[in-house]
C-alpha cells in the first residue's frame, strides 16, 4: 500500500481516501519528532533524499512551510505526528498551477 493510501486510510473516510487517491500528482509529507529529542524530520517520497531535519525552536512551523513550498504546483496532505505516532495536526494544500 502506497504512503498516500496508508495515510488516508488511518484518517478519512473511505470516500475522501478514494478521491485523495486518484489524484496521482498528490504529494504526502510527514513531520515527526526525532528519537534523538533534537527536532523534527520531514520525510515524503517526493523530497531529493527523503527526509530533511529541523532543529530549531520552529521546527514544525519550518517543516510544514517547507512542504508547502515543495508542492507549490502539486496537492499536499502534511501529517504532523507527535512521540507515540498519534496524528496532531493535518494541514491540505491545493497547489497553485495557472494555466496560461
Amino acid at each position: 500500500m502506497s504512503s498516500l493510501k496508508r495515510f488516508c486510510a488511518a484518517h478519512w473516510t473511505a470516500k475522501t481516501v478514494a478521491v485523495v487517491a486518484s489524484n496521482i500528482s498528490t504529494h504526502v509529507y510527514e513531520v515527526r519528532p526525532r528519537k534523538d529529542h533534537r527536532g523534527v524530520n520531514l520525510i515524503s517520497d517526493s523530497l531529493p533524499f527523503g527526509r530533511r531535519w529541523y532543529g530549531d525552536p520552529n521546527a514544525v512551523s519550518n517543516a510544514v512551510d517547507y512542504a508547502k513550498f515543495r508542492s507549490r504546483s502539486h496537492r499536499a496532505v502534511i501529517g504532523v505526528y507527535d512521540e507515540a505516532g498519534h496524528v496532531i495536526e493535518t494541514h491540505e494544500h491545493s497547489g497553485e498551477f495557472k494555466e496560461w
